[in-house]
């Protein structure tokens, strides 16, 4: 309202300078004898003068009035625009600039540039500190699991152990007297092996899936000449050298682990192969065992972990299978492409 009432107020005094000068023009300088037709000639019983006054004044409202609604449209027209760059989710090059100044126009592409970049680095700042959560997560994670298994590993595998041996030396006492040994004590030393099985198969998922700069192949005779040191069945591998990214190596790694954990708790097998090689262009990674076997409409797919083992394949861009022969045993086999030029780090590598 004070802005409508300075305008006209200004607008007047304008207009009535310029009436003024004109009739001082045409009249010459106030006086009683030049000015006095503006008060004898009247119209409608009113002095010319006074029609000049309310003329003066009806214009100047006009004008003011138009130009408050001119500019509360160029005010209202710049309002949506600031709010559709703050709100909408179009990039500031597709919405239309109000038709204002040319000065204007640029101070205003100015600020949608600069919301549009503070977007994106508050866009950028969330996804950062996203994936920095997650990974302290994976590492608090990685920590426990590596926790727990040190602590199985120190109690309860090592009472396993103890009385595995126990039973063991039970067993060849009753043997070396020629006395028959109680089908109580053969059953309980087979529930302890087995569970030695599981703790094995346990501690071999809590295990950090990580190579930690050692080479697939490296990792896998660290993994394997420990297991055969502590299973009862026999376990064979073939492992080459091949060139595989450091991403690749991990998942077969952790593939391998999944896959020699699920044989251990499930196959009841005696013999176990192992297989790492290059053919064809293709890494190939195999095991196979010779135990107890299933059907596929059975579900025990599951068991070997197959849904893990595909999904890892496919983030690989390589294919899986899973053949399993009741009371035969089952293969499991990954086939990754091996990209060349992808260059193997020797340093950890042994001599020889």
């Amino acid at each position: 309202m004070s802005g409508f009432i300075g305008r006209s107020f200004m607008l007047f005094s304008l207009l009535a300078t310029l009436i003024f000068s004109l009739l001082t023009f045409l009249l010459g300088w106030p006086s009683y004898e030049t000015w006095l037709p503006l008060w004898t000639f009247e119209e409608a019983n009113l002095p010319i003068a006074i029609w000049l006054a309310i003329a003066l004044l009806g214009i100047s409202m006009g004008v003011a009035i138009s130009s408050t609604q001119l500019a509360r449209k160029k005010e209202r027209a710049i309002d949506a625009y600031l709010q559709s760059v703050l709100t909408a989710d179009k990039q500031s090059n597709d919405m239309s600039v109000p038709a204002v100044s040319t000065k204007l126009k640029k101070s205003l592409s100015e600020v949608t540039m600069l919301i549009a970049t503070q977007k994106k680095s508050l866009l950028k700042m969330s996804d950062e500190r996203a994936e920095g959560e997650d990974k302290r997560i994976q590492e608090r994670i990685i920590q426990e699991r590596q926790r727990l298994a040190r602590e199985l590993h120190d109690s309860v595998s090592q009472q396993l152990f103890a009385a595995s041996m126990l039973l063991s030396a039970i067993t060849e006492q009753q043997e070396s007297d020629n006395q028959e040994i109680p089908k109580p004590l053969a059953q309980a030393e087979k529930i302890v092996q087995q569970a030695q099985l599981e703790m094995r198969a346990l501690l071999l998922h809590l295990r950090p899936a990580a190579l930690h700069n050692k080479s697939l192949t490296q990792g896998l005779e660290e993994l394997l000449f420990e297991l055969q040191q502590k299973v009862h069945f026999t376990i064979r591998f073939r492992l080459e050298d091949v060139s595989l990214s450091k991403g690749v190596e991990d998942h077969l790694f952790r593939i391998a682990q999944e896959t020699l954990s699920n044989t251990l708790r499930h196959a009841n097998a005696s013999e176990v192969d192992i297989l790492f090689v290059e053919r064809d262009g293709l890494a190939i990674f195999r095991v196979q065992d010779n135990g107890i076997g299933f059907m596929k409409d059975e579900g025990n797919a599951g068991s070997y972990g197959l849904h893990h083992i595909q999904e890892r394949a496919i983030e690989m861009g390589g294919t899986s299978k899973i053949v399993s022969v009741p009371s035969q045993g089952t293969i499991v086999e990954v086939k990754v492409p091996v990209e060349k030029g992808v260059e193997v780090d020797d340093t950890n590598r042994p001599s020889g």
